[in-house]
């Protein structure tokens, strides 16, 4: 089983790359934001797991 911290930074991966292919300004825009939400996500994720390590 992947991890989500991962997933979610592959993800945002993809959509960085559908966004560099993507000919429409306004579909690539959408996807470069995309791509910064799943980003965000990951980081909530693994700042939320170090400080439930901490709390160990």
């Amino acid at each position: 089983m992947v991890k989500q911290t991962k997933f979610f930074r592959k993800q945002a991966d993809k959509a960085e790359q559908a966004a560099m292919r993507a000919s429409d300004p306004d579909r690539a825009a959408g996807l470069r934001a995309v791509a910064l939400a799943y980003r965000s996500q990951a980081d909530v994720l693994k700042r939320k797991k170090k400080e439930k390590d901490k709390a160990r």
